[in-house]
């Protein structure tokens, strides 16, 4: 006899368990469960996304709403619960159809039994949501729906706007394009958009950023596949113009995968001598298909940065891009699972990989040459420390300054927090070399 397919909330309780317990990451996740099936792609992927967005929050609710916690090996039935809590807080669902919905997807987790538990914890809500709305107002955790150890991390960094950020953190992302201006003009691919029946609003950042209305499939964008434009976030484009590389100059992208800098890079000035490493050998295809699709080519290898002698052919860079590997705490609301993938403990270990990529390539600069060093994250202890700490241990380094309208000034460099002029939060910091 064959076996039914799960129904979309039993395929969304089998990703979120797959990220909760074995901290993968959610867009994986979400590719391998519905690689098989299109259907409901779009509900799956919705209530996954909600349900860790407002992870925290639902969980808390959950905890009131059960009589005693569940047992390990029932974490499947809990993570059923918080997507049907999830459905009736913030999705325009029927709420006897999210009831009745989330019920029958117990028969697929093979868990009969907790029919009649996720019925009654789901009508208990619906029957006095205003008690445990109040329980979420007097819980930090449970109405900013982070997790402790950031709240205060963000609290201490940006005290001033420590809350804006943490609900920002929980909106949902623009779909922020880049219109390839070796092609067309931003306000033509933009009428473009408009005779397609996309609407999109041009940003300040630069000459090519364009933000959509409402987000739509990438195959729904006028000359994608032609590389007339490529998905990227507004803040993230500030790092080709920040390098500001010049035609003839040798130029290293130290951290490129997935490639979007790298591509911009190329398409700012086409006439540079790029290298584009990464030192995951998963990710190293999809800079070159990222180029491919565009058009450019350039030097791509599989590499670390932090071993220079292995890859390094001893000329030195003009220009050097360190795109560190973080916390990605600026981009939460692209990556709801950060919240949960993400430990406290990460952080060290990430400085340390930071440090050794500005020890290691540092060398690597001729002397007037250029570095960016660029994270998507919101905390101090990855940006601003990180450059004290090199300028401290490198008498020839000379932080120059950058601006932008949208950014913070910080002790060094500038901070982009997630939400300002659409963007992602960011950090930059330029070195020259004396």
């Amino acid at each position: 006899m064959k076996r039914a397919r799960p129904g979309p909330r039993a395929l969304g309780v089998q990703v979120l368990c797959e990220v909760i317990e074995r901290r993968r990451y959610l867009d994986t996740a979400l590719d391998e469960k519905l690689g098989h099936t299109g259907t409901d792609a779009a509900l799956v992927q919705e209530m996954t996304y909600g349900t860790l967005r407002w992870y925290h929050q639902l969980d808390a609710i959950a905890d009131e709403l059960l009589d005693k916690p569940l047992k390990d090996k029932d974490r499947d039935v809990h993570v059923l619960l918080l997507l049907g809590l999830y459905q009736l807080r913030f999705m325009r669902v029927a709420a006897h159809a999210a009831v009745d919905e989330t019920v029958d997807a117990v028969t697929t987790l093979g868990k009969p039994w907790a029919k009649g538990l996720i019925n009654a914890c789901l009508r208990s809500y619906l029957r006095d949501p205003t008690r445990l709305d109040s329980l979420v107002q007097h819980d930090p955790v449970a109405r900013l729906s982070h997790p402790q150890w950031l709240i205060d991390l963000v609290r201490n960094d940006h005290p001033a706007n420590w809350e804006q950020v943490l609900a920002a953190n929980n909106e949902r992302a623009p779909m922020t394009l880049r219109v390839n201006l070796r092609k067309q003009t931003r306000d033509a691919y933009r009428q473009r958009l408009h005779d397609a029946g996309i609407g999109a609003a041009e940003l300040s950042i630069g000459d090519a950023a364009l933000v959509l209305e409402t987000p739509v499939p990438v195959t729904k964008l006028p000359g994608f596949d032609a590389g007339d434009v490529s998905v990227q976030d507004a803040a993230a484009q500030l790092a080709a113009m920040f390098l500001d590389a010049r035609p003839g100059e040798r130029v290293l992208d130290a951290c490129a995968a997935p490639g979007g800098k790298t591509a911009h890079l190329l398409e700012r000035t086409p006439d540079i001598a790029l290298t584009a490493l990464d030192v995951d050998a998963d990710r190293v295809p999809k800079i070159e298909a990222n180029l491919k699709r565009l058009g450019l080519t350039t030097r791509v290898r599989h590499a670390d940065a932090t071993q220079p002698d292995t890859w390094w052919d001893q000329r030195p860079f003009d220009r050097i891009l360190i795109d560190a590997p973080c916390s990605a705490t600026g981009v939460i609301r692209r990556h709801p699972d950060i919240k949960l993938r993400r430990r406290t403990e990460d952080l060290a270990k990430l400085a340390a990989t930071q440090d050794e990529l500005l020890a290691r390539l540092w060398p690597l600069l001729r002397p007037g040459g250029k570095l960016l060093y660029a994270t998507c994250s919101v905390l101090a202890g990855e940006n601003e420390q990180r450059m004290a700490a090199f300028l401290a241990a490198h008498a020839g380094a000379i932080e120059e300054p950058l601006a932008h309208a949208a950014a913070q000034r910080r002790m060094h460099g500038i901070q982009i927090l997630p939400g300002r002029e659409t963007m992602d939060g960011f950090f930059y910091a330029c070195l020259t070399k004396r």
